[in-house]
């Protein structure tokens, strides 16, 4: 199958412009040997690519292109198939969109192309090379720099780590993981992440209950982490619990056992976020949402977790504006080089800012992802790169440092 890949990136200030030339004549050359064909556009700063081949040679090309050293914030914008070439004539031709007036730069560029019906219909490369050759979403280039540039400095624990943890009969145990303010140095909150009673993962804890005990057991773990609250002394920062958004439900008394828990725990319910998680579906839509408004009336805030991953997390945003919501992990992971991660990240931080709704990216492993995720507007963050989920207890956290040059 013939195949379509676009990708966006940046000049490396170093490099001299008049060697581009040369660049795209050997790749020219190499494409051709392996029947690949495109276009390069250049507008003195950024690079806007289309290659079309096999799916193996494209993806040749593009593995040999991302280690090329003179350019740089490397975004994949599109992977597609099509009938026939776009661009069928050479192995690589340059553009450079510097050489012509504005009026005539876009047909210009489209007179390059050997597949005239594809591109003067409803083509979404089209609409690509319009979009970068009237330069309509310039503000989208987000430039992060070198992670090579930042180091990790460790930071000890908030507070220091008391006895184990354990209580009688405990049917399982909690780890914190901070969710932190990397500009300002500060953690924010703590999430209590459930564990099996022999610290094993949330999914040996929920595969041990039954249907029937599902939700009721989801409801009164919270005891062990409201316990494991006192038990470090949380003070300055809030609690966040996951709830299933059913458990809400199949449970009456839920709301005013999880405020009786907080009080005898010595918390105040300002002191603690509910997290649901949309990867249920929601049934019984009108209890769930008293539910919801007397967890809001007695104090506590209300975030949605995993947000983009499932079933109802629009409906969910535009019926109850949680206080947060947290980006799922799979759309954080490599978002630095996914156009489409990136505009949908964008629209997130975007309609969250119009409606007051902090966001929080969670899942964050590379210094690159936080790069671009800080450089896009996002304040808060939670994952590996910054602290492992610590079984009960607090764990040491790593912050980001710019290196100091010699």
């Amino acid at each position: 199958m013939l195949s379509t890949l676009i990708y966006r990136s940046r000049l490396s200030v170093e490099v001299a412009l008049d060697v581009l030339e040369q660049v795209v004549a050997r790749a020219k050359v190499n494409n051709e040997k392996i029947n690949v064909t495109g276009i390069l556009l250049f507008d003195g700063e950024h690079f806007f690519q289309v290659l079309e081949g096999s799916v193996e040679s494209v993806n040749a090309v593009y593995d040999r292109i991302s280690k090329d050293t003179r350019h740089y914030n490397l975004v994949e914008l599109l992977r597609d198939y099509a009938p026939s070439r776009r661009f069928g004539n050479a192995g690589m031709e340059l553009f450079d969109l510097r050489c012509y007036d504005k009026a005539s730069v876009l047909q210009a560029v489209l007179a390059k192309g050997t597949s005239q019906y594809a591109l003067t219909y409803d083509d979404r490369v089209l609409k690509f090379i319009r979009t970068f050759v009237a330069g309509n979403n310039k503000e989208a280039f987000i430039n992060t720099g070198s992670s090579s540039r930042w180091d990790l400095i460790q930071q000890p624990a908030v507070a220091p780590q008391k006895s184990r943890f354990m209580q009688k009969d405990q049917a399982c145990q909690f780890a914190l993981q901070p969710i932190v303010d990397v500009a300002n140095r500060e953690i924010i909150s703590f999430e209590a992440l459930i564990r099996s009673a022999e610290g094993g993962s949330p999914a040996t804890y929920f595969a041990s209950l039954s249907k029937d005990q599902l939700y009721q057991a989801d409801v009164e773990s919270k005891r062990t982490a409201f316990a494991l609250a006192k038990h470090i002394g949380l003070v300055n920062q809030t609690l966040s619990v996951n709830l299933l958004p059913m458990s809400l439900v199949m449970n009456k008394g839920a709301v005013d056992f999880l405020l009786e828990e907080i009080k005898f725990h010595g918390l105040v319910p300002e002191q603690v976020v509910v997290e649901v998680t949309e990867d249920e579906v929601i049934s019984r839509f009108d209890e769930f949402e008293i539910a919801i408004n007397q967890l809001r009336s007695a104090g506590i805030g209300l975030a949605i977790d995993d947000f983009g991953a499932g079933f109802a997390g629009l409906s969910l945003l535009a019926q109850f504006q949680p206080e947060k919501i947290k980006i799922d992990r799979n759309i954080i992971c490599d978002v630095h080089k996914s156009g489409p991660k990136q505009a949908i990240v964008q629209a997130m931080i975007k309609c969250c800012s119009l409606l007051e709704i902090s966001v929080i990216a969670e899942g964050v492993e590379k210094i690159e992802e936080w790069l671009w995720l800080e450089a896009a507007g996002i304040r808060y963050f939670q994952g590996f790169l910054f602290a492992r989920p610590q079984l009960n207890g607090l764990p040491a956290v790593n912050w980001p440092e710019k290196k100091k040059r010699a």
